[in-house]
């Protein structure tokens, strides 16, 4: 099972996409997929279309003040069995003799974490996906800390008791997860899985996030405290491998 996930997060410069692109997927990511305890590896691009109300939260968030990546635009992620796999002596995640390593030099605003599964739940459209694989088409991704530590015992209610269940009977929904961070800024993340942006938008977005938005809703609490990364929450599209 993927109980350990290491994230990056950053920006390219607009010319310098197409290059950078072609040698990520051609070259990097292949060369990581192919590392021994690496599960899978997947490469999104942020900024995905949503809905007008997604937009209203997202700009309400509380951001970190600390002085971290800035990075929004990509998200790199690799699945692994045991964060031992990321962090032993011979990790692959930090291989300074790749090919190119100047290609890597062009992200910007790089902000990375390794993560620990606490907590999974299946959507309707699991069927659709082989376990410990690559995440689906659609993702949502948060990183956060809470303002203190009391609300950090909310923040695990709620997951548990009233987003993880609901996650369980959302259409267009193939897994969610909320992860702890054992290394990085965040000391929590949560990446759900869709089947399509129509599908998030239609039976995530508009009928539970929305929720956020009803100051007498325990996620519009969430949503008060809880102080998020640049660009977080994310919706992004899977790039590589092409879906």
């Amino acid at each position: 099972m993927d109980n350990a996930i290491w994230a990056i997060w950053y920006d390219l410069k607009k010319e310098q996409e197409e290059d950078y692109l072609e040698w990520m997927h051609g070259t990097y990511l292949p060369k990581i997929q192919s590392e021994t305890g690496c599960l899978w590896v997947a490469h999104y691009k942020a900024g995905a279309k949503e809905g007008s109300g997604m937009k209203s939260i997202r700009d309400k968030l509380p951001r970190a003040s600390e002085d971290i990546g800035q990075g929004s635009q990509y998200i790199q992620l690799v699945g692994s069995a045991s964060i031992a796999t990321l962090t032993g002596a011979n990790k692959f995640i930090n291989d300074l003799n790749i090919i190119n390593q100047f290609e890597l030099d062009k992200r910007l605003g790089k902000r990375e974490c390794i993560f620990q599964v606490v907590s999974r739940v299946d959507g309707p459209e699991t069927k659709k996906k082989i376990p410990a694989t690559t995440p689906g088409p659609v993702i949502q991704m948060g990183s956060f800390r809470t303002k203190t530590i009391e609300d950090e015992f909310d923040v695990c209610s709620w997951y548990s008791q009233h987003r993880l269940p609901a996650i369980a009977r959302l259409s267009g929904c193939i897994t969610a997860r909320t992860m702890l961070s054992a290394a990085g800024w965040a000391k929590f993340s949560v990446l759900y899985e869709f089947t399509s942006l129509e599908d998030r938008q239609k039976n995530f977005e508009e009928k539970h996030e929305a929720l956020g938005l009803t100051d007498d809703k325990w996620t519009h609490r969430i949503h008060n405290y809880t102080v998020h990364a640049p660009g977080s929450p994310s919706v992004a599209e899977r790039i590589w491998p092409k879906v």
